[in-house]
């Protein structure tokens, strides 16, 4: 990597600086402003090239200029090809988050579902992360949401299991599922394996795209019932059918000439932007999202749709075919990278006519709308944030509000936790809980898990944003609580040298009644807003979204303590022995007591295994 130190004036003379240094070969160049923070992360085929264009003082667009302007150093890293070059710009981009790159917000992976393979009788189920597990994906869906309404379909249909494994094994009678049709109960013998294996069968030439065979075969079968006056067998097959073409129906588009591919069209209005995805796999629907990517302070459509499509792949299967609503800046070039990712050709494009363009006529109007309605949001949001401001006295509206809860039970399982609100409304992705680790405080102190709370958050700040150019620092604190919270924060922020942080703490007032909450501030009496006003209601809002997240937390700590046993601290052994020894024992305690021999009998359980269990029981 090169750093080539610059002058301290910023601007063309800066850049042109560098040039006579560079190579002409592809490779990724860094913008930093005079705090050295990245402003800008690009990549070049021409390196030399692409800086020389910078150096210019005219010809470019108001974004750029201003970009060029605040330039005081550059950073330059040469590559191979271009397309490593371009795979390294986005890995930057996410990393750094600089001001003027268009940066796609979201990063979930996307949920699929699993047929297993590792069982006589296959288990059905949602599925998500990496494809670890033997069987056959299916997917991606849009949202958890997609999925469940498929999988409840699903089995309705095809009467699969979604029961683990070991739920399985476990059953000497059917369950719920059963008795209202949604299972076959293979695990207790009500069908045999191959007459299950025909319904895994039916139901993945259905997520194949191979419906309309699996409707005629149980037509058939239908048919034959009922000439056989078995009529109970032809009313099941007959349900099965119904809820067949209500799946069908509930997916809305089902393209006959598209059987694979994403949707994504882009719609730009007022610096704002919207990108709609559409999944198509086996000529069905699988769901739709929306993205709000970050403009880079006003970047061009092509510019827009070309980086949120390299990042949105990024760690992601991109399909055969991905049709856009807008040409992208190097679609080749974008292409290459996408098709080396997937090992495999993948074809960008624009359709003009057909029903390609009028898969992507319906994600853009969905795109439009969906920006329409973010944008009356988020000026509600400021209109809230503005007054917000005004009723505490704040230097300006906020841009980022912490909001810190506590959850525990007389001090058992006792978490922190912190949720985040900005003009954008609540960022989850920014929401964060604290498992409280200190031995010295007396159960119920909330006093002393606030105050350790946020001395890990402000220690954490310090260390990862010391100069806060990050975006990481809040303007605003609201804790809950009354002046006792508040001189306990106020404490922990003088001892770690902020103090230039608004906080205030929310108490429940007369009667702990909604509407009447008190407000507390470092060095000022208590005041009260009008029942009625919508800062009050904005305030109740985030107060009760920490508490929600705080006692969700709480819960699965508790949960995970509840399910816990001696097992799970020895080495080596996970769920599938842990299953194994506690099948066999009876208990965790029973295998605490257990002799060596008897251990070595448990299946999966080497002597060697045998040994490690029985000395960390046995203290050897």
């Amino acid at each position: 990597m090169t750093d080539i130190s610059a002058p301290t004036q910023t601007g063309c003379d800066v850049i042109a600086s560098y040039l006579k240094d560079l190579e002409t070969a592809p490779g990724v160049y860094r913008m930093l402003d005079a705090r050295g923070a990245v402003l800008y992360v690009g990549k070049a085929r021409n390196l030399k090239a692409r800086v020389s264009s910078y150096a210019r003082a005219t010809g470019h667009t108001p974004r750029i200029a201003r970009m060029i302007s605040d330039t005081a150093s550059m950073m330059f890293l040469t590559t191979r090809t271009e397309v490593e070059a371009l795979l390294l710009e986005q890995n930057l981009i996410k990393q750094l988050k600089p001001r003027y790159n268009v940066i796609a917000r979201d990063d979930k992976s996307f949920p699929n579902i699993l047929v297993s393979a590792e069982h006589a009788f296959p288990q059905i189920k949602k599925h998500r992360g990496k494809k670890a597990e033997k069987g056959s994906y299916y997917g991606p869906f849009a949202s958890a949401g997609a999925v469940n309404r498929t999988l409840n379909q699903l089995q309705k249909v095809f009467l699969l299991r979604n029961c683990s494994d070991a739920t399985f094994e476990s059953r000497t009678r059917p369950c719920l599922l059963y008795q209202i049709k949604r299972c076959s109960a293979p695990c207790v013998g009500y069908i045999d394996e191959a007459g299950y294996r025909a319904l895994v069968t039916d139901a993945e030439r259905f997520l194949q795209g191979k419906s309309t065979r699996v409707q005629a075969r149980l037509a058939e079968e239908m048919q034959a019932a009922s000439d056989a006056m078995e009529f109970e067998r032809a009313a099941a097959l007959r349900d099965r059918i119904r809820a067949l073409t209500q799946v069908q129906s509930a997916q809305g588009i089902n393209p006959a000439s598209t059987p694979e591919a994403d949707v994504v069209a882009l719609h730009m209005e007022g610096g704002q932007a919207c990108v709609q995805v559409f999944f198509i796999r086996a000529n069905q629907n699988w769901g739709n999202r929306d993205y709000y990517p970050r403009t880079g302070s006003g970047a061009e459509p092509a510019e827009v749709l070309q980086a949120f499509l390299a990042q949105f792949y990024d760690g992601k299967d991109p399909p055969r075919l991905v049709l856009l609503s807008h040409g992208v800046e190097d679609p080749e070039l974008l292409a290459e990278a996408l098709s080396s990712q997937a090992g495999r050709k993948v074809e960008l494009s624009v359709p003009q006519r057909g029903e390609k363009a009028e898969l992507v006529a319906g994600a853009l109007r969905n795109a439009r709308e969906s920006l329409a309605r973010k944008m009356s949001e988020t000026a509600t949001q400021g209109k809230l944030l503005r007054g917000l401001a005004e009723a505490f006295g704040l230097d300006g509206p906020p841009q980022r509000i912490e909001v810190y809860d506590n959850s525990h039970i007389q001090g058992a399982h006792a978490v922190g936790a912190m949720i985040v609100a900005g003009p954008e409304g609540f960022e989850k992705n920014q929401y964060r809980k604290f498992n409280i680790k200190s031995d010295a405080l007396t159960p119920g102190d909330d006093f002393g898990m606030m105050k350790e709370v946020l001395g890990r958050r402000f220690k954490r700040l310090l260390k990862e944003d010391p100069d806060r150019t990050k975006g990481l620092w809040p303007d605003l604190l609201l804790i809950d609580g009354g002046q006792g919270q508040v001189s306990a924060v106020h404490g922990i922020m003088a001892e770690n040298g902020v103090e230039d942080i608004a906080m205030v703490g929310v108490a429940k007032g007369v009667d702990r009644d909604a509407g009447k909450e008190e407000f507390h501030r470092v060095g000022r009496p208590p005041m009260a807003l009008q029942r009625g006003d919508p800062v009050l209601y904005f305030v109740q809002r985030m107060r009760d979204e920490a508490h929600r997240f705080a006692i969700g937390a709480h819960r699965a700590k508790r949960a995970k303590a509840v399910g816990a046993t001696p097992l799970d601290d020895v080495p080596g052994v996970g769920a599938t022995r842990k299953r194994a020894l506690l099948a066999h024992f009876g208990s965790a305690k029973a295998v605490s007591r257990a002799n060596l021999a008897d251990l070595k009998v448990v299946d999966g359980i080497s002597g060697a295994m045998a040994e490690t269990i029985y000395n960390f029981f046995h203290d050897r």
